[in-house]
């Protein structure tokens, strides 16, 4: 049985190795080489979950990861509406690897005032933060005249697979929430109180970290880590955990162990899922 999917694994890896260079970002750049050494070990990793039991494969797996290439990780300019780092994109099993592992720090001092006001205009283009998300994740949108505010809508839920139709008003608007993926809850008590005001605030209102979802499976969500939700759609989980990941490589904030155990479970099915960067910065 194991050898069944070796020819898709010797695909992936062939089609890695006739990738160009890949530009990320002005001044860096991926090469053919770390592409292909990239596609290879998430192949293997992909063969080693056939050979072997479950706990087993993710320890493989983990082993794989911290074995493919670090992330290319550069300084972000300060201010609002900037990430703390800018992260490449790549082989998301390199950034999981390159996350701190350790505990939750108590929750003492946390008030969703300090990732500041809801909704700021981060991004400066006029509209707050959730009118944008909605913009971008609904289809069959109205606006109000002003083109900010979204009046009416239909959203396809990421985390529960079915249509949402959306209109604004005192209680329907409650139907379609926005999501933070890594919630600011969770994010206080795994590295944003050593985030400065400015930066807790570009947290809260980065689109990478922010999902227009079902209002009610958005609630049931509340704080909760990978450990203890994943959304009910699981066809979504490999993106929903590459953009946790991500956000958190992006804001410097770490895992615990039974956090990580639970997105390499997830990512045992998808070896080869990409990183994303900022929502700050095209491309995101």
């Amino acid at each position: 049985m194991r050898y069944r999917r070796l020819p898709a694994v010797r695909a992936a890896v062939r089609a890695a190795a006739e990738r160009r260079s890949i530009r990320i970002l002005p001044s860096i750049r991926i090469r053919r080489r770390t592409a292909v050494l990239a596609g290879a070990l998430a192949g293997l990793a992909a063969v080693a979950l056939l050979a072997v039991g479950p706990q087993a494969a993710m320890e493989s797996l983990a082993r794989q990861a911290a074995a493919l290439p670090a992330p290319v990780v550069a300084p972000a300019p300060p201010g609002p509406g900037h990430p703390v780092l800018v992260v490449a994109p790549t082989n998301v099993l390199a950034v999981l690897a390159s996350l701190e592992v350790k505990g939750r720090a108590p929750r003492t001092g946390y008030d969703r005032l300090e990732f500041g006001v809801a909704w700021e205009d981060t991004n400066r283009n006029g509209c707050d933060t959730r009118n944008d998300v909605l913009r971008r994740d609904l289809t069959r949108t109205v606006l109000d005249p002003a083109g900010c505010l979204v009046v009416t809508g239909r959203l396809e839920d990421p985390y529960t697979g079915r249509a949402i139709e959306f209109r604004r008003g005192g209680d329907s608007s409650k139907e379609v929430q926005i999501d933070h993926v890594v919630a600011l809850g969770d994010a206080w008590q795994k590295g944003a109180q050593q985030l400065d005001a400015q930066q807790r605030s570009s947290l809260a209102n980065d689109p990478l970290n922010l999902l227009a979802v079902d209002g009610p499976t958005n609630e049931e969500k509340s704080d909760g880590d990978a450990a203890t939700w994943l959304p009910p759609n699981a066809g979504f989980r490999c993106q929903y955990i590459a953009r946790q990941i991500s956000v958190k490589a992006a804001y410097r904030l770490w895992v615990t162990a039974a956090e990580k155990e639970a997105m390499l479970r997830i990512l045992a099915g998808c070896p080869v899922q990409q990183s994303l960067s900022s929502g700050y910065f095209p491309g995101g």
